[in-house]
């Protein structure tokens, strides 16, 4: 069951945000933090599925940015700002930090917040199953946390890198089209970028293993992540 956070330190803004969240994904588990020492201690100890973000809680005009450098230091977690911030200033610094979109306060609908967040929700990969003979030498955490390993050694990416290495990790065996791809990346939507992405993830794994050959590029279609073999 997906496990949502909302870190908000405004009750009833807190509030509204959980009524859509739950509107939108009957039986969703919304955690509600109020202040940053709670919401980085939550963090610490759970594992979200998606966070949603406010930047200034209290006092603290940018506690948000703390936080979201706390969550890229555990896991890969996909942040929604959700803040009274100026986008015009404030959405280019959330890009910087790999926050998956800015909404500013006041400007958007009830509608509008549903489909950001829902579409989040569908670009993060699936679990992977279980390994199997082939597969063990890869080990990636189905919570989506950050550095996976391969044969032992950590595989340094960027957070984008990450998600397409888990799409591809996750439907091993089958054609990850450019259009799922797509889904996965906040910017840069067009093929171009997805092999340049895929490119630093070979790189990645030849520098620990030069051999590495499992992420198979089918012409026209997409990716395939193999046994290499």
């Amino acid at each position: 069951m997906a496990r949502v956070a909302v870190i908000e330190d405004d009750h009833p803004t807190s509030n509204q945000l959980r009524a859509w969240i739950e509107a939108a994904r009957p039986g969703i588990v919304v955690d509600q933090w109020f202040s940053r020492d709670d919401a980085e201690a939550a963090i610490a100890r759970e594992r979200y599925d998606l966070v949603v973000l406010d930047i200034e809680l209290g006092r603290e005009r940018h506690a948000g940015v703390a936080i979201i450098n706390a969550i890229n230091k555990r896991h890969a977690t996909p942040v929604l700002v959700v803040s009274a911030m100026p986008a015009t200033i404030y959405r280019s610094i959330m890009k910087a930090l790999d926050a998956w979109d800015y909404l500013q306060k006041a400007t958007f609908e009830e509608a509008d917040f549903v489909e950001t967040f829902l579409e989040i929700l569908r670009a993060i990969p699936a679990p992977a199953p279980a390994p199997t003979a082939g597969t063990a030498d890869l080990s990636m955490d189905p919570l989506r946390q950050r550095t996976p390993m391969w044969r032992g050694h950590r595989i340094n990416l960027p957070l984008t890198a990450q998600r397409i290495l888990a799409a591809l990790f996750a439907r091993r065996g089958q054609v990850i089209s450019y259009d799922e791809l797509f889904d996965v990346v906040k910017s840069g939507r067009n093929r171009d970028n997805i092999r340049k992405h895929v490119s630093t993830i070979r790189d990645a794994f030849r520098e620990i293993d030069p051999d590495f050959a499992c992420i198979e590029n089918v012409p026209m279609r997409g990716f395939r992540w193999t046994d290499g073999e």
